[in-house]
């Protein structure tokens, strides 16, 4: 792995590939907060993560060659208060990436039908239909001694066994044999690059510089949505798109109300029924 995708990261100053770690979220975060230590970005990828982590400290069950888990670090110079809405942009980013990948793959010109079954699910989950193929991690730390935040963004990505997966979580669960042959160094090189370039337009015009680009992913759009806390029901609208710092907006009986955080799921049609 790491001969092939070392190459294809120039602007990477350090690229890891490792048997087995507990989290490569978790350990960028610390080699960040070293007082030495070379120039970001890195990227740190393991064929195994024992303690992986997904959104609100959920555990990411993954096996060796099932799941393809790593993270990388950028430093950002934007004050702390600006770094929410990077966690959508990521997203639009690893999804924008993979569709483009399934679209040469296919050899098409323009995005191809089944790239537009990749969708993402604010904040940052992408689906492939309704199910879920990769989960994103957002975590920002800082460097002793400076103010430039440092951003590490962790990805799980399922490969295989999405059936199986499916039984076991009673909820659909896609992975990638059942999309497309492509490699996982190009995945990996591919959503590393647009997490970089991403992060340098947002770095000077901010998230309204993505409001379209997420438009154009949004597998939200015009659905009767739950934002949850745990299982407490916070809110019920329609998702109409996200505002200018990457909020979800839902249209409710009260108005228009913007979502910084909670659980998302598509209102059942039984909720909707028993209501």
């Amino acid at each position: 792995m790491i001969d092939a995708l070392t190459p294809l990261l120039p602007g990477f100053t350090n690229v890891q590939w490792l048997a087995s770690t507990g989290s490569s979220n978790a350990d960028l975060m610390l080699r960040a907060r070293q007082p030495a230590h070379p120039p970001l970005p890195w990227l740190l990828g393991a064929d195994h993560q024992s303690a992986a982590r997904g959104r609100a400290g959920r555990v990411w069950q993954n096996t060796s060659g099932a799941t393809l888990m790593f993270s990388c670090a950028f430093a950002v110079d934007l004050p702390v208060s600006e770094l929410p809405g990077l966690s959508p942009v990521m997203g639009i980013a690893a999804c924008e990436a993979l569709r483009a990948l399934i679209t040469e793959h296919e050899g098409a010109e323009t995005p191809s039908r089944s790239a537009s079954l990749l969708k993402l699910k604010w904040p940052n989950d992408l689906l492939w239909g309704q199910a879920k193929l990769a989960g994103i991690l957002v975590e920002a730390t800082s460097i002793p001694g400076s103010s430039i935040p440092i951003i590490v963004v962790g990805i799980g990505l399922n490969l295989k066994d999405a059936e199986a997966r499916s039984i076991a979580l009673n909820r659909p669960i896609a992975d990638w044999s059942q999309i497309a042959d492509i490699s996982s160094v190009q995945i990996v090189a591919r959503i590393a690059q647009a997490w970089s370039e991403a992060i340098k337009i947002y770095a000077t015009e901010r998230y309204a510089a993505f409001t379209k680009r997420f438009d154009r992913v949004d597998a939200l759009a015009g659905q009767q949505i739950d934002v949850k806390d745990h299982e407490t029901i916070l809110q019920t609208g329609i998702a109409i798109g996200t505002d200018s710092i990457g909020r979800l907006l839902l249209q409710t009986e009260q108005g228009v109300s913007a979502v910084m955080v909670g659980d998302v799921s598509i209102h059942s049609a039984a909720s909707a029924a028993a209501n």
